[in-house]
C-alpha cells in the first residue's frame, strides 16, 4: 500500500473561500449600485447559530443599500423620468388653476354680466374648459411614460435578483432557503410594483399640489395662507408617527410572508415523504401558525393605517373649519372678497382631501422599503468562490495526448468552515490523468466535500487545487466545467426535452452529436421509445423517466460535455440491480481514458476503480488500488468482505 497524504498541523480559523480583485468588486457595486463594493460575505455551510445572519430575513448589506439600488434602477431612465415629472408639473398647474378662476369669476365676471358684459365670464368658462381638457391629457402622457418607466424597473430587477442568485455560491443556497429567494423575486418585487405603479404618482401629485396650493394660498391672503401653513406641523408629526410605526408592521408583514412561502415550498418539494410519512396534518398546523402571523402582520399594519387616517382627518377638519370661520368673518367684515373666500375653501379641500391617498401611498411605501431592503440584502451578498478577473484568468492548457483525462493535484489542502469544525485536515494527493479513484468511507468522513473542492464548489482554507498546473481559483467558469463535471446521486432533470437535458453538456451540439452520446452510453433505444423521442418532455424533475433512465441521461449529458475530470458523488446509490448494471455499463463508457473521482457507498461500484482512497474524519487513512488493499487486511477489507458476504 502506497500513501499520497502528508497529513500536517491543523489550525482554526475560516476558510479563504477566494476573493474577487478589486476590479471585479467595483464591477459588482456599478452594477447593484452599492456605495460600498461587497457586503461582508456570509459564512459558508456550517453549524447554525442564534446569530447565523442566515436565520434572517434582511440579509447584512451597506449602509443604505435600498437606496443605492433604487437610484440604480432608475438611473438608466432618467430622461424619461424628468419627462414624467416635467408632465406632471405642468398637469398640477393646469388643475390648481380651477380655483383662482373660480374666485375670478365670482368677483369679476359675474358682477361684470349684470352690467351687459359677457366677455369676462366666457372666457372664465373656456378657461376652466381648456385646465381641464390640459389636466386630463398631460396626465395621460404622465401615466404612460411612469408605466414603463415602472415595468422596465421590474423586468430589471427580477432579471438581476435571478441573475445573482445563479451567481453565488453553493455554500449561500445550501443556507438560505430557496423560498426565500422567491418571496424575494415575487411578493416583495411585487411590493415594489405597487409602490412604483400606484403610490409614486399620487406621492408626486400631493407634493406638487401642497406646493402649489400654499404658493396660491399665500398669493390670495397671507394672513389665511400663513395659517394654513401652520397647520401642517401637526399634521407632518402624524404622518412621521405613522411612518416610524408602520415600517416596523411591514417588515413583520414581509417577514411572515416569506415564512409562508419558504413552508408551502418546501412542502412542496418534498411532498413524497410527506406522503410516506403521513405528515400533511402536523404541516397543516405548522402552516395555519404561519398563516396567522401573517394575519396578524397584516392587521398591525391595516390599524396603523386606520389610526392615520383618522387622526389626520381630525386635523383636516379642525383647521378647515377653523379657517372657513376666520374667511367667513373677515368677508362679513369686508376685509375678504367673497370670491377669495371660495377659493380658499376649494384649495383647503384640495389640500386635505388627498390625506386618505397619502395614506395609502406611504402604505404601499413602507411595505415596498421593508422588500426592498431584503432584495437589497441579497443583491450585496458576494460569491465566496468568485470568477478570476480577465487580467488574472489563466487559460485551461490544450490537452497532450488522445486520452481526454487532466492531472489533478491537492497541494496542502486544508477546509474548515467559517463558523467552525474542520472537514478536511491539511493534506496533498495526486491523481494521475486518465486514472480513475473510487472515494470510501463512513457518512461524514469527507468524501463529498473533497469532490466539492474539486469541482470547485468550495474553494480551501489553505493549499491549492490544481488541475493540469492551473489552480482552480484562477480558471473562468467556462474553462472549468470544460475541465470538471459532476454527476450527483439525483441526476437532476429540467422541464424540458430529453434533447434538451442532454445537450446542457454542450449547448452548441448538433442533434447527431447528443444522439451520439446516448447510443455511446446505452440510453438511445429506451429514449426512442418514448412517446416524442429525443422531443419528449420529462417534465418536472425528470418525473416523466425512471431514476436508472435520469441517471443515463445524466451520464450522456456528461460525456457530450467531454470533460477532463469526471466526479461521480454515489452516482448508483439509489438505483435497483437492473438500473444499476445499466449505469455501470455506461461508467464504463464516460470514464475511458477521463481522470475519475467516484463517491461511493456500494462497493460494486469500486470495483471498475484503478484506485481507492478510504477516508476517516477527514483524513485519508487508506490508499492504493482494490487488491492490495482487500489483502492488506485493513478497513477496506473488512468493508469488502462485509459486501461479499451481503451477496450470499
Amino acid at each position: 500500500m502506497t500513501s499520497a497524504t502528508e497529513q500536517g498541523a491543523t489550525e482554526q480559523g475560516a476558510p479563504q473561500a477566494g476573493s474577487a480583485d478589486s476590479a471585479q468588486k467595483a464591477g459588482a457595486a456599478e452594477e447593484y449600485g452599492f456605495d460600498e463594493p461587497t457586503a461582508a460575505p456570509l459564512p459558508p455551510d456550517g453549524p447554525v447559530t442564534k446569530d447565523d445572519p442566515f436565520a434572517k430575513d434582511v440579509l447584512p448589506a451597506p449602509k443604505n443599500a435600498q437606496f443605492a439600488l433604487l437610484r440604480s434602477l432608475l438611473g438608466p431612465h432618467r430622461a424619461r423620468v424628468w419627462l414624467a415629472a416635467i408632465l406632471l408639473l405642468v398637469q398640477q398647474a393646469a388643475v390648481q388653476a380651477g380655483p383662482l378662476l373660480v374666485a375670478y369669476a365670482i368677483d369679476h365676471a359675474i358682477p361684470a354680466v349684470r352690467d351687459g358684459r359677457h366677455g369676462a365670464l366666457i372666457a372664465v368658462a373656456c378657461g376652466y374648459m381648456g385646465c381641464g381638457i390640459a389636466s386630463g391629457t398631460l396626465q395621460r402622457f404622465f401615466i404612460r411614460v411612469a408605466a414603463r418607466v415602472s415595468q422596465d424597473v421590474l423586468v430589471d430587477l427580477r432579471g438581476r435578483i435571478f441573475r445573482h442568485a445563479q451567481t453565488l455560491s453553493l455554500d449561500f443556497h445550501e443556507r438560505y432557503t430557496s423560498g426565500r429567494l422567491i418571496s424575494r423575486s415575487t411578493s416583495d418585487v411585487e411590493s415594489i410594483r405597487e409602490l412604483l405603479n400606484d403610490g409614486l404618482d399620487e406621492l408626486i401629485e400631493v407634493v406638487l399640489s401642497a406646493f402649489y396650493i400654499t404658493a396660491l394660498l399665500i398669493f390670495l391672503d397671507w394672513e389665511l395662507g400663513l395659517a394654513a401653513l401652520v397647520s401642517y406641523a401637526p399634521l407632518y408629526v402624524a404622518i412621521r408617527v405613522y411612518q416610524r410605526r408602520s415600517m416596523v408592521a411591514y417588515r413583520k408583514r414581509s417577514t411572515a410572508i416569506a415564512a409562508v412561502i419558504v413552508k408551502f415550498t418546501e412542502t412542496m418539494n418534498g411532498i413524497r415523504p410527506v406522503k410516506a410519512f403521513r405528515r400533511e396534518e402536523p404541516n397543516d398546523e405548522a402552516f395555519l401558525e404561519l398563516n396567522h402571523r401573517h394575519e396578524r402582520a397584516n392587521g398591525d399594519a391595516i390599524l396603523e393605517m386606520a389610526r392615520y387616517v383618522v387622526g389626520s382627518r381630525v386635523l383636516a377638519n379642525v383647521t378647515i373649519a377653523a379657517i372657513v370661520m376666520w374667511g367667513a368673518y373677515r368677508v362679513a367684515d369686508g376685509g375678504m372678497a367673497l370670491g377669495v373666500l371660495a377659493a380658499f375653501v376649494l384649495y383647503l379641500r384640495r389640500l386635505y382631501d388627498p390625506i386618505d391617498r397619502l395614506g395609502m401611498f406611504l402604505n404601499s411605501y413602507q411595505s415596498a422599503a421593508a422588500s426592498l431592503e431584503k432584495i437589497a440584502g441579497l443583491l450585496a451578498q458576494r460569491p465566496t468562490v468568485p470568477e478570476p478577473a480577465p487580467e488574472r484568468a489563466v487559460p485551461l492548457p490544450e490537452r497532450t495526448g488522445e486520452l481526454p483525462g487532466r492531472d489533478v493535484v491537492f497541494d496542502e489542502v486544508r477546509f474548515a468552515y467559517r463558523t467552525g469544525g474542520e472537514v478536511l485536515p491539511r493534506f496533498s494527493l495526486r491523481l494521475p490523468a486518465g486514472q480513475t479513484v473510487a472515494v470510501v468511507g463512513a457518512t461524514g468522513a469527507g468524501k463529498s466535500t473533497l469532490a466539492k473542492l474539486l469541482a470547485r464548489f468550495y474553494d480551501p482554507t489553505s493549499g491549492r487545487v490544481l488541475l493540469d498546473g492551473v489552480e482552480l481559483s484562477d480558471l473562468t467558469r467556462t474553462d472549468l466545467r470544460r475541465g470538471v463535471v459532476m454527476v450527483t446521486q439525483e441526476a437532476f432533470l429540467f422541464s424540458g426535452t430529453v434533447a434538451e437535458n442532454i445537450s446542457i453538456g454542450r449547448p452548441d451540439a448538433s442533434r447527431e452529436d447528443v444522439e451520439a452520446a446516448a447510443k455511446a452510453i446505452g440510453a438511445h433505444d429506451f429514449i426512442a421509445a418514448l412517446p416524442d423521442g429525443y422531443d419528449t418532455d420529462v417534465r418536472k424533475r425528470g418525473g416523466r423517466i425512471s431514476a436508472g433512465q435520469r441517471q443515463l441521461v445524466a451520464f450522456a449529458r456528461a460525456l457530450l460535455a467531454d470533460p477532463g475530470v469526471l466526479i461521480l458523488d454515489e452516482a448508483t446509490s439509489s438505483l435497483d440491480v437492473p438500473g444499476e448494471k445499466a449505469v455501470q455499463h455506461a461508467m464504463h463508457t464516460v470514464l475511458n481514458g477521463r481522470t475519475a473521482v467516484i463517491i461511493a457507498h456500494r462497493l460494486s461500484t469500486v470495483e471498475i476503480a484503478d484506485r481507492v482512497l478510504v477516508m476517516r474524519d477527514g483524513r485519508i487513512v487508506e490508499d492504493g488500488t482494490p487488491d492490495e488493499l482487500i489483502a492488506d487486511k485493513g478497513h477496506f477489507a473488512g468493508l469488502h468482505q462485509a459486501w461479499r458476504n451481503s451477496l450470499v
